[in-house]
């Protein structure tokens, strides 16, 4: 009897098919990409965990050799989701306040620069937001971006053109001219 209960347990422990271990090892990946995607850290840890949840109830039926695909493809997707139901507003702080600002001097102008292309990219249009995290953090092909967006290349190429022409124009990342006309 003691036997058919610990090969119980073992069937029971094995019962995700490794999801567990995935999960764990995927999870400051995808909350880095989700961060990009939404703009805010615990939105992110939010969009992650609802992703990973779905993708449970999924697991078996995903082939092990797309399983990074099917995991980006769903937390892409659960994204535009939460953005075309707009349950979830949106409040982004611009710059920090004035008393966190200075307290660590060394590190002032990396936040400011972080916060003004998070900003930015919060104000893409979601699709050209996930090509630009998708291509440019995360580091993915044009053809891996379009699998991802389940989009032609064609697509891909417009949303990232049109995403860094709006990046580059954006307020908020333009390097300030000096009084002579060249570039800091």
């Amino acid at each position: 009897m003691a036997r058919a209960d610990r090969a119980d347990r073992a069937d029971r422990a094995d019962g995700d098919d490794g999801f567990a271990e995935f999960a764990a090892a995927a999870w400051p990946r995808l909350v880095r990409t989700a961060q990009l995607l939404t703009g805010d850290f615990h939105e992110a840890e939010d969009l992650v965990q609802t992703t990973l949840a779905k993708v449970y109830g999924r697991w078996r039926r995903v082939p092990r050799a797309e399983i990074d695909l099917y995991v980006k493809r769903a937390l892409v997707n659960n994204n535009l989701s939460r953005l075309r139901r707009k349950r979830v507003a949106h409040l982004l702080t611009p710059v920090l306040p004035e008393s966190l600002r200075h307290a660590y001097a060394g590190h002032a102008e990396a936040v400011e620069r972080r916060t003004a292309l998070m900003g930015a990219l919060a104000d893409l249009p979601a699709r050209q937001r996930a090509v630009m995290v998708l291509r440019y953090w995360e580091d993915l092909s044009e053809q891996e971006i379009a699998a991802v967006l389940d989009c032609s290349i064609g697509t891909v190429k417009t949303h990232a053109r049109r995403g860094l022409t709006a990046l580059r124009n954006h307020p908020g990342l333009t390097t300030p001219m000096n009084p002579t006309g060249a570039r800091r």
